[in-house]
């Protein structure tokens, strides 16, 4: 059975690991991101870690990448990430297959996610499925029958821009209130600060540990948290009437304080659709969706090569 490179870029972390193609994971390992420090030095702690899950558990058919967008696919050419400062230009399939010497996928990394959570999920379906993670962002993927779906040029949709309430705070992407502004991890962390500056900035995990021990201005966040993640999902329920909606995410790691009330909501406002036929779930995936979707989206890609020369 074939063993796949996965690597899972993100705004803080890095995991690269050693995926066999049933879905196994066989090696972990990560280090901080450090956007900072360059792409040349990300590039060289990626392959000095995927190399080190070589040697302990063999050869790799090939790399998949999931990095946050604007992305192109096919290419693997990074755009302006506004996670992924200083990145614009770099090529991933070309910097990561030269130095390993096989074949490189890149995909987004929530469409990578999605991928996994469709082929490998607890929640099978045959329709359409909708990958949603809420963690230092909010992105997320579609795949109906099987397939990832793409706008024109292969251009990934980006959930987390969507306008919520055009009086919020300004965003990187120039929009003023858009969902990743509202309820991502680091919005939740600036509106709590904002409301209470004498504390010390609190990370989102740690304002959902004081909501459960009962602190009154953590459990407003949460219950803030809630209406937004709420809304939006709204907002997918009504546009795209999926089968399901997978929840991943940092934030989601601490859903048992506001999922039931976010599944009210959506049921609540999304009265033009048969909202009861959508089963709105955290995923089963957990903390591996995003190497899982690496390694999906490189096997995905290789079938669909193997297909078209078939076919030639």
């Amino acid at each position: 059975m074939r063993q796949i490179g996965a690597v899972d870029i993100g705004g803080t972390k890095i995991a690269v690991g050693i995926v066999r193609e049933d879905g196994t994971i066989l090696h972990r390992s990560e280090c901080p991101t450090d956007p900072m420090q360059g792409f040349q030095s990300a590039m060289l702690r990626i392959v000095h870690m995927m190399r080190l899950g070589m040697d302990e558990c063999g050869s790799i058919a090939g790399v998949g990448v999931g990095c946050p967008g604007p992305l192109d696919p096919f290419t693997g050419v990074i755009g302006d990430v506004g996670t992924l400062p200083g990145w614009e230009g770099s090529n991933l399939v070309e910097e990561i297959g030269s130095c390993l010497g096989v074949s490189v996928a890149v995909e987004n990394d929530a469409d990578a996610a999605t991928l996994a959570e469709y082929a490998w999920g607890a929640t099978p379906t045959d329709g359409t499925l909708i990958y949603l993670t809420v963690s230092t962002g909010i992105g997320g993927g579609i795949v109906r029958d099987g397939l990832l779906y793409r706008g024109t040029r292969g251009a990934h949709p980006e959930f987390g821009h969507q306008v919520i309430d055009p009086s919020g705070p300004l965003c990187y992407c120039r929009i003023s209130g858009c969902w990743e502004s509202l309820a991502s991890g680091p919005a939740m962390s600036a509106w709590f600060h904002g409301v209470d500056p004498d504390h010390r900035v609190l990370s989102a995990a740690q304002i959902c540990e004081r909501a459960q021990s009962g602190d009154e201005l953590a459990m407003r966040a949460v219950q803030r948290e809630a209406h937004y993640i709420g809304l939006g999902l709204a907002n997918l329920v009504t546009l795209f009437v999926p089968d399901v909606i997978c929840l991943g995410g940092g934030v989601m790691r601490s859903s048992h304080l506001f999922l039931t009330e976010v599944q009210a909501m959506v049921r609540n406002l999304c009265t033009q659709v048969p909202v009861a036929h959508t089963t709105i779930t955290l995923s089963s995936l957990g903390y591996d969706t995003g190497l899982l979707g690496a390694a999906q989206a490189w096997l995905l890609r290789d079938s669909a090569s193997a297909t078209t020369k078939t076919m030639l």
